[in-house]
């Protein structure tokens, strides 16, 4: 009889990152009409593309005649279109064309696995299935992302480090004051505090206890059936333009177990001539500083060793990232319990 490590592979799935997840995997205008666009998701080569509807669809990156990757290819009538030998697969993952050989026994068939799309806010999601949620549910955003009320743009970017240390990094806002002491608006505030978690109906805050709006000083996770986001404050100064506070809104989506990438909305409340007046301002000036703060995040993350949690020493300011990390391990854990159970069903 097989025994099973089940806390090897709690962890190795809290590594590879969760399934059951809608994970933000490109920007809107990375997927075009012509060319396909291939990505990788939870260490599983994808290929993205738009159909004759403009709708974008998604499988595994994989032609069903001899594996070249279909991100290599064309989009053929809304299907796409292997560059190697030519054969045809539509949205579906079934075959519609072997062109070298009319008639092929390959035509008809469902080779490939597709996943569940979704475009909104200038990304596009995709709904990876696990065992104890195999259909997509809603895709919950951010309601600053559903509101005309606010205005922003996306930023993304791909660090070559596991996604749980970009998570770390954002349950971590004592940071802020020492990585960024000298970035724009993030050069404020004392270095010494106490950190306190809250729980919220989505989730949970994590906060310092003696300051607030000096810097990057809290961060509220929201977890949902099938997502998970967080956001943040940053303090502007008049000179940063009309609106109310610079909002953050962050998704991580892990790439494989070294690499992920990041999807930050930059939101400000504004509205009338003003909107159009802080997005010019943004644009022109004030990008720049927020991409600097990014690199500065990923220069430091891409440094870390991919042990580095087998070695760590954590304290009291480490609240939020010990309650990120407890809830990426009770999920993965549902997810292989329903794995085993259904694996346990079949050999019977």
């Amino acid at each position: 009889m097989t025994v099973v490590d089940k806390k090897a592979l709690i962890e190795k799935r809290v590594n590879e990152g969760l399934r059951g997840q809608w994970y933000p995997v490109a920007k809107s205008v990375e997927i075009k009409g012509a060319r396909p666009f291939g990505t990788k998701l939870l260490g599983q080569k994808l290929v993205l593309w738009r159909d004759g509807a403009g709708k974008i669809r998604c499988l595994e990156d994989f032609c069903p005649h001899r594996g070249a990757p279909l991100s290599y290819g064309e989009v053929h009538d809304g299907h796409v279109a292997c560059r190697y030998h030519g054969v045809v697969v539509d949205g579906e993952g079934v075959v519609q064309r072997v062109p070298a050989m009319p008639e092929c026994a390959l035509e008809g068939r469902k080779a490939l696995q597709s996943y569940t799309v979704q475009e909104s806010n200038d990304a596009v999601f995709v709904y990876v299935p696990s065992a104890d949620r195999p259909e997509p549910p809603e895709l919950v955003l951010p309601k600053e992302m559903t509101s005309d009320a606010w205005t922003g743009f996306l930023c993304t970017s791909v660090w070559e480090t596991n996604y749980r240390y970009a998570l770390d990094n954002l349950a971590d806002p004592m940071h802020g004051c020492y990585l960024h002491a000298e970035s724009f608006t993030l050069a404020y505030g004392s270095k010494q505090d106490l950190m306190q978690l809250n729980k919220t109906d989505e989730g949970f805050r994590i906060e310092r206890v003696g300051q607030t709006g000096e810097n990057f000083d809290w961060t509220e996770f929201e977890i949902h059936d099938g997502s998970m986001f967080c956001f943040l404050d940053i303090p502007y100064p008049p000179a940063a333009g009309p609106g109310g506070v610079f909002r953050i809104i962050g998704f991580t989506t892990p790439v494989d177990e070294t690499t992920c990438r990041v999807f930050f909305w930059r939101m400000r409340q504004v509205e009338g001539t003003a909107r159009e007046s802080w997005r010019f301002l943004y644009r022109a000036v004030l990008e720049t500083n927020h991409w600097n703060v990014l690199e500065q995040d990923r220069v430091m993350l891409e440094g870390m060793s991919d042990d580095a949690r087998k070695r760590e020493m954590l304290y009291q300011h480490d609240l939020g990232v010990s309650r990120i990390r407890q809830i990426l391990t009770r999920a993965a854990k549902a997810q292989i319990e329903a794995e085993l159970k259904s694996a346990a069903v079949a050999a019977e």
